[in-house]
């Protein structure tokens, strides 16, 4: 068995029910279709983490469907800013502590700002980055965004 990630352990520490997943992946297909398809979930089910910088705000993480994209003027009006853009995948590491197609939302370097797509609650679970690549959680949506102090909005398109 792989060795848990810190995202596993936070999420243990919380006492949220948590499965997890474990798929090979690609180098070449890090997208979030691979992730859902290898772990059987419907694509709207399972949810990737981006990471985007704000004018003003700084960084901000915004979980949204693998099949979504990230509609970067919502990010930025439920961040309170005018302007969001996503940060290069070469900042990604020194950020969060992860790598692109491993980003958890649970247990970055920092506590940033973070936002959940609200969709996000028509699902008893939801599937996101256990912080290593081909390894999801699976763990009810409300538990986790209460545990990284996130706000449900609507962020996708």
């Amino acid at each position: 068995m792989a060795t848990k990630t810190n995202a596993v352990r936070l999420v243990e520490q919380a006492k949220i029910p948590c499965r997890e997943c474990f798929y090979e992946f690609d180098e070449s297909d890090l997208s979030g279709t691979h992730a859902a398809q290898a772990i059987g979930m419907p694509p709207e089910q399972v949810f990737k983490t981006l990471v985007a910088r704000g004018e003003k705000t700084g960084i901000n993480v915004f979980c949204i469907p693998v099949c979504c994209e990230l509609n970067l003027k919502k990010a930025a009006k439920a961040a309170g800013d005018k302007n969001m853009e996503l940060v290069p995948v070469k900042e990604l590491l020194g950020l969060t502590g992860y790598i692109r197609g491993g980003c958890s939302p649970v247990g970055m370097k920092k506590k940033y700002p973070t936002f959940f797509d609200e969709t996000c609650v028509l699902w008893e679970e939801i599937a996101v980055s256990a912080g290593a690549r081909g390894h999801q959680m699976i763990l009810p949506p409300e538990r986790l965004a209460e545990l990284v102090s996130a706000e449900l909005v609507d962020l996708a398109e």
